[in-house]
């Protein structure tokens, strides 16, 4: 065996032996209770766009561009009250090419500690030295960092709007009054938040009034909205620079035609008149009035779609979630290294296509499983 093979080797047997090694595999049938889906778009044909090409043939500089992609980030732009919009092929690559492309050697990243390993990855690649983590949404963690790092140079703040493996919510206000007291510029990664929140899913910083006080905003498709890709939304200027340095926008084939039509139809289908996330924010509400009576412990509802139930320890979250998925059940075990040790847990995403009978089930199944054990 080659070292570089005993190495990996090695690796491996160590995860192995810990109890926390990564496998692929093929999600079963039954009830959604894991998937990002939170308005079940993801199954739904909105339109028919099969008379569209296939691939887009090149990166949108060479010749993957078109004026419905163009349009289409012009619509996204005014969804979003913002200026302009760029698309990018996912979440991540909006995320890295950002991050890794607006610093200069002077700059300074300060960012939640559990923000995406995407922001993270974005940050690393970034030709600046200053790059420091504030506790999880505590204000006056970032405080602290803001009077000691304002002064020496441009301050770039990062964090989620809503956090995937918690499901709570950024104290938006209060950040922002503290990006615009120190002169420090906001970027917020809206992923688990476009569709969901904002009368017409335009994300959390929209329906909180803050769209003016963030410098970009990474709003990604393959969660609520059903598909896939990511936009940045800023302004105009921010939308040239990012054409010209995001190196994860230059150097890929662009999104195909019939992407963007699936991205232009699902946002028409939010700014429709009668679209409402309101049957989420119900069932939502639902789930934390029966979390409470039923008196599940581990669990703290918030008014997101993703709902956690703290196990500890791996295996035990394994069985817990065998156990779920025996009675029909799709629910994620999330394990340590992907958590912190310790806070191993059972993510629980609700979906408009979910019912109350539904999560009656689940929590059911769940403190018949506790009170097994």
């Amino acid at each position: 065996m080659k070292p570089i093979e005993q190495y990996l080797l090695q690796k491996l047997t160590e995860r192995q032996v810990a109890g926390n090694l990564r496998q692929l595999s093929f999600l079963p049938t039954g009830i959604d209770f894991c998937s990002n889906d939170y308005l079940g778009l993801a199954t739904q044909a909105l339109t028919q766009d099969s008379h569209l090409a296939n691939g887009a043939t090149g990166s949108r500089l060479i010749s993957g561009n078109s004026p419905f992609a163009e349009e289409t980030e012009s619509f996204i732009a005014s969804f979003h009250d913002a200026e302009a919009a760029l698309i990018f092929n996912s979440g991540y690559d909006a995320n890295v090419g950002l991050l890794s492309s607006i610093a200069s050697r002077h700059t300074t990243f300060l960012y939640d500690e559990l923000c995406h390993a995407s922001i993270i990855d974005g940050i690393r690649l970034a030709i600046c030295r200053n790059k420091f983590t504030f506790t999880h949404n505590e204000t006056q963690s970032l405080h602290q960092l803001l009077q000691q790092h304002s002064a020496t140079g441009p301050v770039i703040v990062v964090v989620e709007s809503v956090y995937s493996m918690d499901g709570d919510l950024a104290p938006l206000h209060t950040i922002a009054e503290l990006c615009t007291q120190y002169n420090a510029q906001l970027v917020v990664d809206e992923a688990h938040a476009t569709g969901v929140y904002g009368t017409h899913g335009q994300g959390l910083v929209h329906s909180v009034g803050l769209q003016q006080q963030v410098f970009a905003r990474v709003h990604t498709f393959g969660k609520a909205l059903g598909c896939h890709g990511a936009a940045i939304v800023g302004s105009t200027l921010l939308r040239h620079y990012l054409i010209n340095f995001a190196r994860s926008f230059i150097y890929t084939t662009a999104l195909p035609p019939q992407a963007i039509a699936t991205i232009n139809n699902v946002y028409q289908y939010l700014a429709a008149p009668h679209f409402s996330n309101e049957p989420l924010h119900q069932l939502i509400a639902y789930f934390g009035l029966q979390i409470d009576e039923k008196g599940i412990t581990g669990c703290v509802p918030n008014s997101s779609p993703i709902q956690v139930l703290r196990t500890g320890g791996n295996e035990k979250t394994r069985k817990l979630a065998a156990a779920l998925r025996q009675s029909g059940l799709l629910v994620y075990p999330i394990l340590h290294p992907t958590v912190p040790l310790g806070s191993e847990r059972i993510r629980i995403c609700l979906h408009t296509t979910n019912t109350t009978q539904d999560i009656d089930l689940l929590l059911n199944t769940i403190l018949k499983y506790e009170q097994e054990i």
